[in-house]
């Protein structure tokens, strides 16, 4: 009994100091790792944040300027709703607004959006800034960022209305693109906390804040904005959203310098954050720790001391016999021998089947694993074009069933997009097949960087089909538009190799069961003749 006791207080002691112990590491080394890995994470999401949405906005190209110049020009008459959460209602506007003075005609093709009525632009540019200021809200709320807006760094007076007279221009910003709206009515009223956004009823977007931003504080700010290069350090904010770090890339789009998207981290915030959880976290594992050595203590005292010879037989009978019936037979305790080193020799002997049991288990595991990997690759060789890397007849075979079964339930929703390059033939004979190919690849990569949403085909040697889906259906008119220009701004520049211009000719159909009834060769018939329809166009244009 004495030695029973004598090794129940050894055994407290120990668990209690490796309790201390463990929390204490376990709290410094949780608090350190969260507080590096949030920052590490944090500063490549908004390095990552302000590229992307840089990104985006440069791959419009001439519309983001037009849109920056317009809304520059005309923000303060400009009414947009506070509370939209789709820019496809303004999108639809526009539209209807367009076809109203301009029927027949194609934005872009037959009258450039500047070119058309105040009343147009102003519809368009309100589409716009819906459609990016989603973006940015999208962008911020993806990577838990408080903060990421578009800064037009301005020198000229008469477009920073919040200005006082003689105040300096130099150094000052224009927020166009806030991802945190403001009220247009609140702010602009007089009397300072006598209304709220509760008060307005029919709210409108506050556009065009402007701030003067000082030289020497702000200078992270200031030298990407006159490098026109992104910095490797952060800018340091304090402000209504807390103690920030600022990211800033310069939006520069044919040469010019337009402004510098941003993006914003709490880590002050996120610090105590972390700090609080870290406490929390030592409280549970003390209480998890405690409670699980008294448990564990109490354990040991039962099934280990009191029980350990009549385990040690039970397990010597069952590496015998392999008969589980022997662990009813224990009835009681027993003496003699060492039970302790009796019980490890048995449990070698188990562990030893076990492990042979398991290593056939494992190699029988590995066996159908690389079975499974070999099926695979063999599915997606069957099915991807060796020279492209996008998908093959085989591959578009196998859709077009699925949407005609989608088409037979009347639940299909999709769109053709037919792509046939222009002047294969004549690369391969004067320059080679090698170019020949390299032609085609340059267009697969046109296709794909247009309709990025949607699935793509090569179903001959210069066609390609796209299956319009999600937002490239919704689109779709745009996405032409954008496939068109890129294609015609390179037969312009003649500094591209013929081989490289990725000419061709591009046209598509959206499945209406009005028209198609249930046949997905409809879609496609009206998609190809829309394509050699535009070819010819092309020829003309020649």
């Amino acid at each position: 009994m004495k030695k029973s006791r004598s090794l129940m207080f050894k055994f407290s002691v120990i668990f209690l100091i490796f309790a201390i112990i463990i929390m204490l590491v376990a709290g410094v080394a949780t608090y350190f790792m969260q507080m590096n890995d949030y920052r590490k994470t944090s500063e490549k999401s908004i390095r990552n944040v302000s590229e992307y949405l840089t990104s985006l906005m440069n791959r419009e190209g001439s519309d983001t300027i037009w849109y920056q110049e317009y809304f520059l020009n005309h923000y303060r008459e400009l009414e947009i709703p506070y509370d939209f959460d789709n820019y496809m209602d303004a999108y639809d506007e526009f539209q209807k607004l367009f076809a109203k003075q301009y029927p027949g005609m194609v934005l872009g093709v037959d009258i450039n959006i500047e070119d058309t009525s105040k009343e147009v632009q102003d519809a368009y540019c309100i589409y716009d800034h819906e459609y990016w200021v989603l973006t940015f809200e999208a962008a911020r709320d993806s990577f838990g960022l408080p903060y990421c807006y578009y800064l037009v760094m301005s020198d000229d007076r008469s477009r920073l209305e919040s200005l006082e007279e003689g105040e300096d221009t130099d150094y000052n910003v224009l927020y166009l693109i806030d991802a945190e709206r403001t009220v247009k009515e609140v702010n602009e009223y007089e009397g300072e906390g006598e209304i709220t956004e509760d008060d307005v009823e029919d709210k409108h977007l506050y556009l065009g804040d402007t701030y003067y931003n000082n030289r020497e504080k702000y200078d992270v700010m200031w030298n990407t904005w006159e490098t026109g290069e992104k910095q490797d350090g952060y800018m340091e904010w304090d402000n209504e959203w807390g103690h920030t770090y600022g990211y800033y890339t310069p939006l520069i789009i044919n040469g010019k310098k337009l402004g510098l998207v941003a993006s914003e981290i709490d880590f002050e915030t996120v610090n105590r954050n972390i700090l609080r959880n870290t406490f929390v976290e030592i409280g549970i594992l003390g209480v998890v720790l405690i409670t699980g050595f008294l448990l564990m203590l109490g354990a040991i005292r039962l099934n280990f001391i009191v029980r350990v010879e009549r385990l040690e037989k039970t397990m010597y009978a069952y590496s015998k016999n392999k008969d589980l019936s022997v662990v009813g037979t224990v009835t009681g305790d027993s003496s003699g021998g060492d039970e302790i080193s009796s019980l490890g020799r048995q449990f070698v002997e188990m562990i030893q089947d076990l492990h042979e049991y398991m290593a056939n288990l494992q190699a029988t595991t590995e066996q159908l694993h690389q079975t499974e990997q070999r099926e695979f690759e063999m599915s997606e060789l069957a099915t991807k074009d060796s020279l492209t890397g996008v998908r093959n007849k085989t591959a578009y075979d196998r859709e077009v069933e699925k949407l005609q079964k989608k088409i037979d339930a009347d639940e299909a929703v999709f769109g053709i997009v037919m792509v046939d390059m222009n002047g294969l033939k004549d690369i391969n004979d004067n320059h080679g097949h090698g170019k020949g190919d390299i032609a085609i690849k340059e267009l697969c990569q046109l296709v794909c960087d247009v309709f990025v949403h949607s699935p793509v085909f090569r179903i001959g040697g210069d066609e390609f089909v796209v299956i319009l889906t999600g937002d490239d259906y919704v689109a779709v008119d745009h996405l032409i538009e954008l496939f068109n220009k890129e294609v015609k701004r390179r037969e312009e520049d003649y500094s591209i190799r013929v081989w490289d211009k990725a000419s061709a000719a591009v046209g598509y159909a959206l499945y209406d069961d009005a028209v198609d009834g249930r046949s997905y060769e409809s879609v496609f018939r009206r998609a190809d003749e829309a394509m050699y329809k535009r070819k010819e166009q092309m020829k003309g244009e020649v």
